[in-house]
């Protein structure tokens, strides 16, 4: 009985070294890569992060860190995918309101200024005395404005183009319709000076024909007239 209390004791121990020495590996990565943060090796910081949330992925501290790493990469939504995984690591509110207030820094360089104004209006409401956040949300607010300001001159512009754009192609189809009707007028009064050549054509053949025939008749008619003709009788008698 004593051995088996002896043997729970030392697995009980080996546990508590493991978690130790765990916990300590785990902390040098995150204090590694906090160095590597302050060089401005923002690369390298990202790199233990990750090796330290491979190790225990409920860290919050390391997607703390690590959204932190990725900003400074100008990758923002990265980042704020990060900020997101350490809120729900934490109940912490100051922490929970750093968070937010990070997450609305991300947003407003990726230009996305409305969700910017929400997580800073979420960072103020866990921790109303953040003076950074209120000039933040401020800032994001009139940066809100102008955007959509620029948004309807772009808009504007947009549709006088597509207007432009439709009166050039509906003056192109005028222009089209009336090349196209100057051509079958041509069409039409070539065809109406062929059709005039031929019935002229045709005409003159029969007008040539009923000239031919006409000759003939009166020749024929000359014919009988000579026939018809008493014939001179020659006085043969001679005057002795």
């Amino acid at each position: 009985m004593m051995m088996n209390k002896y043997c729970l004791f030392l697995f009980l121990v080996f546990i508590a070294i493991f978690h130790y020495t765990n916990a300590q590996s785990i902390r040098s990565l995150v204090n590694s890569g906090n160095e590597a943060y302050k060089k401005k090796q923002f690369s390298d910081a990202e790199a233990e992060y990750k090796k330290s949330l491979e190790k225990e992925k409920d860290l919050m501290e390391g997607s703390y860190n690590l959204g932190n790493a990725v900003h400074k990469q100008q990758r923002y939504d990265e980042a704020i995918q990060n900020y997101h995984q350490a809120l729900g690591k934490t109940t912490d509110k100051n922490t929970q309101s750093q968070l937010y207030y990070n997450m609305g820094n991300s947003y407003f360089e990726s230009k996305q200024y409305q969700e910017s104004i929400n997580a800073y209006k979420k960072s103020l409401k866990l921790n109303p005395s953040d003076e950074d956040a209120k000039y933040n949300l401020s800032y994001a607010s009139r940066m809100l404005k102008q955007q959509q300001q620029q948004q309807k001159q772009q808009q504007k512009k947009d549709k006088n183009k597509k207007d432009d754009k439709k009166d050039q192609q509906k003056q192109e189809q005028i222009q089209q319709q009336k090349k196209d009707q100057q051509q079958q007028q041509k069409k039409d009064q070539q065809q109406q000076q062929q059709q005039q050549a031929q019935q002229e054509k045709k005409m003159s053949q029969q007008e040539a024909q009923r000239i031919l025939e006409a000759l003939k008749n009166d020749e024929k008619n000359t014919q009988k007239k000579v026939r018809k003709k008493a014939p001179v009788k020659l006085n043969v008698e001679k005057d002795w």
